[in-house]
């Protein structure tokens, strides 16, 4: 069965050893938040996850300061990504006073975290405007530490812990380095998820880019029961095997690497193949390639695409199957939508496994982050809470998906 955090031993010190009491502590924490186009918050999820680390710390008397990014600023100071309105919404959910400091190094930091109280908390800019952060520059992650008088770093933003940066792998020289409560609750989960699961195991791997998941859909082709392939990853698979997709989207140069996870379907299923390895069999089209078109639903075997049109999304057939599959299953690990899920014409099929995985919480249901995670916590009037798990890191848990280390938790003190 799936092991909970109290079976499963997470190989790092946590925040839990460690006295934190009127020490000063570094947190990494990932704000990397959407934002709208007049640069306010459209999604706090990752704020509300790192709360039970900051009210952990808070409750015991220690003295915070938060550094994270916010999108991809290159080195410049950009205001678009500040990190000013994080610190108004993180002050209303805490429930005090989150002081905003406009840079992250520096006199400034210096001055505003030197006179720190018990349970006072300091949120610093965003660590992008410094082109050396993403270098993993020693000396930026060493100003990081003394700048802010730091005695103890955390790391909590999961979000970033699969790219070694200062403040992820660098800053852990400087400073006594353990884990959140998130990260440590990321890691358990996912973990769990695909060591011990609860069995059968069935993956269900969609989005875009199937060169991003190479790695991933062969690590599944290892431990899983099931694996299905939808979203646009799978024309390339329909396209490799002679169905014409039409305008619809396809990786280029990846027949090689198809031909290699199809190899090793077939070795691992064999008879059961076309019971075990799920790709569609009717998909939803826009007729024209507008995908603000209404669906229509072709099977493939018989209504070959032609000019424009472009598959969006799987058909009725194909999810009734998958339907089937997740009913029998006992964990299902979900990273990727199956279909172009930002229009509600095309988001049946991601609805549907959604609502499956909703009304059966006996399945342990791990949910992968960016774009999966986004649709599950706007489609679950719950925000997530159906699921058993609902990440906040996109690349973070598919790299530790696919058994990669990650850089920024292996940088952490071991348990003894």
């Amino acid at each position: 069965m799936v092991l909970t955090m109290s079976e499963m031993t997470f190989p790092y010190k946590t925040v839990r050893d460690i006295d934190v009491q009127d020490k000063q502590i570094l947190v990494r924490v990932d704000y990397n938040v959407p934002q709208t186009d007049d640069g306010r918050i459209a999604d706090d999820f990752r704020i509300e996850a790192s709360l039970p680390t900051l009210n952990y710390l808070i409750e015991r008397g220690a003295k915070i300061a938060l550094i994270s990014h916010l999108g991809r600023p290159d080195g410049q100071v950009q205001d678009k990504f500040s990190l000013a309105p994080v610190a108004v919404n993180l002050s209303s959910k805490l429930g005090r006073k989150v002081q905003f400091i406009p840079d992250c190094i520096g006199d400034t930091v210096k001055a505003a975290t030197q006179d720190l109280a018990a349970g006072d908390v300091v949120l610093l800019e965003n660590l992008r405007f410094h082109a050396p952060e993403e270098k993993n520059d020693p000396d930026f992650a060493r100003a990081l530490a003394t700048d802010t008088a730091a005695e103890i770093f955390v790391q909590d933003g999961f979000g970033v812990v699969h790219r070694a940066n200062a403040s992820t792998v660098a800053i852990t020289e400087f400073l006594p380095s353990v884990a959140g409560l998130l990260v440590e609750k990321e890691y358990v989960e996912i973990k769990s998820a695909t060591d011990d699961p609860a069995r059968p195991l069935t993956a269900i791997l969609g989005g875009a880019k199937i060169s991003d998941k190479i790695p991933l859909v062969k690590k599944f082709l290892d431990i899983a029961d099931n694996v299905v392939v939808g979203g646009a990853m799978a024309n390339n698979f329909l396209k490799f095997l002679g169905i014409n997709v039409a305008a619809s989207l396809v990786e280029p140069d990846q027949d090689d690497e198809i031909r290699a996870i199809l190899d090793l379907a077939h070795q691992k299923f064999g008879d059961a193949f076309d019971q075990k390895f799920i790709l569609p069999t009717d998909v939803a089209i826009a007729p024209h390639g507008d995908p603000s078109e209404p669906r229509t639903e072709i099977n493939l075997a018989d209504n070959p695409l032609y000019g424009e049109a472009k598959i969006f999304d799987i058909g009725s057939q194909t999810i009734d199957r998958i339907d089937e599959i997740v009913k029998q299953s006992g964990t299902v690990i979900w990273n990727g939508t199956l279909g172009y899920a930002e229009e509600p014409e095309f988001a049946h099929g991601s609805a549907r496994l959604a609502l499956m995985l909703a009304q059966h919480p006996e399945i342990a249901s791990v949910i992968g982050g960016g774009d999966t995670a986004d649709f599950v916590r706007n489609w679950d009037v719950k925000k997530g809470d159906s699921f058993t798990h609902v990440s906040t890191g996109g690349g973070a848990s598919l790299e530790l998906m696919a058994g990669d280390t990650l850089p920024g938790i292996a940088a952490l003190l071991p348990r003894d």
